[in-house]
């Protein structure tokens, strides 16, 4: 019996990644990972509810892996399940192409490192798949961490971030920017919650000038970016103004483009072509992209038909934060 989608157009690839660490069997990782305390079917499940199940498996593969290569430390934890998610990629799909699995691994290995301060959801406030990402994120990275790890999400519209901040529990921040002095101030701040959630600083921009600003006052040194409505007013020329900026000062910035792919919208100009399709938001994402994902920021139906699996990809990088952060603890508690 299938466990997942398109589960015959995957087993073989990840059958033979796991024989390389001598798991025989998909089903093998879930035992693996339950002998070590870790339900990581629900725990992916919590972080993203829409998910597919192949996203669900696809973390118990990784998890099964990190285990198996006795990562001790979430950092590498998070690298080995990207080996798992890689494995779930379609062979000839553009995510497999890409390396999309590897770089979400590769992503939340650099999250739960020290040497990164804060970490920018620059995304459209529409979507709730940055929310849900920066969830996963704030209530795991920083039991690991010796410093906090800063999250903060940076969108168009200051109402729509009071929105998102209040219905998550995030602190909403106000800013307000001086165009003759070239400067953005902050002229109100309220947290709704007083939890983990409250970490996060949610800013609504008016335009891309205030949103390079609020990179810059917050000191972004990892954003991804969003693909949902404002892709092309918004995100990436943020993430591509910032990164020139950032260029210019001597500061490191890895971007990470959410999105593009096969028939992305904006035009893509030969939506026949497939892979060599390039749609003006695919288009974009290559133009500042230290590392490009594959499908929707937040659609699991998308990120599937890329190849890849079934959850968005803001929600994936809580997901693989979120899990490499529990086989630490599993390993500390002796677990394994």
């Amino acid at each position: 019996m299938a466990l997942f989608e398109s589960y015959e157009r995957r087993e073989k690839q990840i059958l033979e990644t796991l024989k390389g660490y001598g798991i025989s069997s998909i089903e093998e990782c879930a035992e693996i990972t339950k002998a070590a305390g870790l339900d990581v079917y629900h725990q992916i499940e919590g972080i993203q509810p829409i998910c597919f199940e192949n996203a669900k498996w696809a973390y118990t593969v990784g998890a099964a892996i990190a285990i198996k290569k006795d990562c001790r430390r979430a950092a590498d934890a998070a690298a080995a399940i990207g080996e798992g998610l890689q494995a779930f990629c379609i062979p000839g799909s553009v995510a497999d192409q890409r390396k999309v699995g590897l770089g979400h691994g590769n992503l939340g290995k650099m999250l739960l490192e020290d040497d990164t301060k804060c970490f920018a959801f620059l995304a459209g406030h529409e979507s709730f798949a940055a929310a849900e990402g920066a969830i996963g994120i704030a209530e795991k990275a920083n039991k690991v961490r010796k410093e906090p790890l800063r999250v903060i999400l940076n969108g168009l519209g200051k109402d729509a971030a009071q929105v998102i901040a209040r219905i998550n529990g995030f602190t909403y921040v106000e800013t307000e920017m001086d165009y003759f002095k070239g400067e953005v101030k902050e002229v109100f701040r309220k947290p709704y919650s007083e939890g983990l959630r409250a970490k996060v600083n949610c800013y609504g921009a008016n335009d891309v000038t205030e949103g390079v600003a609020i990179m810059h006052k917050e000191g972004v040194d990892v954003s991804i970016t969003g693909n949902s409505t404002n892709p092309t007013r918004f995100q990436h020329p943020v993430a591509g103004t910032y990164k020139k900026e950032c260029i210019e000062q001597g500061k490191k910035y890895f971007s990470v483009a959410s999105g593009g792919g096969t028939g992305r919208t904006l035009h893509p100009d030969n939506m026949a072509a497939g892979p060599a399709s390039y749609g003006m938001t695919d288009t974009m994402g290559r133009m500042h992209s230290d590392a490009q994902f594959a499908g929707s920021s937040s659609v699991p139906a998308h990120v599937e038909m890329m190849g890849l699996i079934g959850a968005g990809n803001n929600p994936m990088v809580g997901m693989t934060v979120a899990v490499a952060v529990s086989v630490e603890e599993a390993a500390k508690d002796g677990k394994f």
